[in-house]
């Protein structure tokens, strides 16, 4: 029989490799184990079961074939939430927490729709349900495991004012009857290019949804069709915001025309480019 600490200690040298192995190994534990915190911490010479050692360290063989901590535990934090992720859906990055940042600010607490494009696994859609309590918000994303994943998560959180419609891009609000009525369009799109791909961290590139990720040989056609596309559906003076990716700023302002009365491109905290925010003109 081996003890918490024993179990703790071995995780930790066996991911060195990762940034946090002393967080990740902790994190892995709490889940195998299925206690608190505050147990490991006040009884770590507790012993655990067979069962509870073969989960921990299959779950540790996981981490080490370069699986992401988030399929591993099966959730990942945003927004200060607790979000349900799962494979063939992409894990929330911190620096999305940016995007609805501005939508909550720029959306005081009054009735707006709000299009989430692409919305993964809810996290936007539902931050942004909390905040703005008094609008509807509506994700949207093609993926089937995806839509699954978000209507669990919006479950988990009793978000009352948002939905969640499987579709491609803008599809789902044609016959929803959503023209030009929506007071925000927000959206963290794919934008890797298909070269960009091949490149990427084994975490990523061997795990999370290439669908999610890349948008074409050159990475900006799903931006292309997203700035074509919102006008349709904004109503006059509404906000469209979305991420994209580094270097891309002055290729992505060139989608732009006179149907847009104000572009912005903010920085997140690296200083990196790293949203587009437009607005419609009246």
């Amino acid at each position: 029989m081996m003890t918490l600490r024993e179990l703790y200690r071995e995780g930790t040298s066996l991911l060195t490799w990762v940034d946090e192995p002393v967080l990740e190994a902790r994190v892995i534990l709490l889940k195998a184990a299925d206690i608190s915190e505050k147990t490991l911490f006040l009884d770590p010479d507790l012993t655990v079961t067979d069962e509870v050692k073969d989960t921990y360290f299959q779950m540790l063989k996981k981490r080490q074939n370069h699986m992401p901590l988030a399929y591993i535990t099966g959730t990942q934090e945003f927004w200060s939430m607790l979000f349900a992720v799962r494979k063939g859906v992409l894990i929330p990055r911190p620096e999305t927490e940016g995007l609805v940042e501005k939508v909550t600010a720029l959306c005081p607490q009054k009735n707006q729709i709000i299009i989430d494009v692409g919305t993964g696994c809810g996290n936007i859609a539902l931050s942004a349900a909390k905040e703005c309590a008094d609008s509807q918000v509506v994700g949207i994303d093609i993926s089937k495991q995806a839509v699954d994943c978000a209507q669990t998560n919006a479950s988990y959180h009793k978000m009352a004012n948002v939905c969640f419609i499987q579709g491609d891009l803008f599809e789902p609000m044609d016959s929803a009857g959503l023209i030009k009525t929506c007071g925000f369009i927000v959206s963290n799109p794919p934008y890797v290019s298909e070269q960009e791909w091949l490149s990427l961290d084994p975490q990523i590139r061997d795990h999370e949804p290439k669908q999610a990720l890349v948008s074409g040989e050159r990475g900006y056609e799903f931006i292309r069709r997203l700035v074509c596309e919102a006008p349709n559906y904004l109503k006059p003076g509404g906000h469209l915001l979305f991420e994209i990716g580094q270097g891309q700023e002055e290729r992505v302002r060139t989608f732009f025309d006179e149907t847009w009365a104000r572009i912005e491109i903010l920085n997140d905290l690296a200083g990196i480019p790293r949203i587009f925010l437009a607005q419609k003109a009246s």
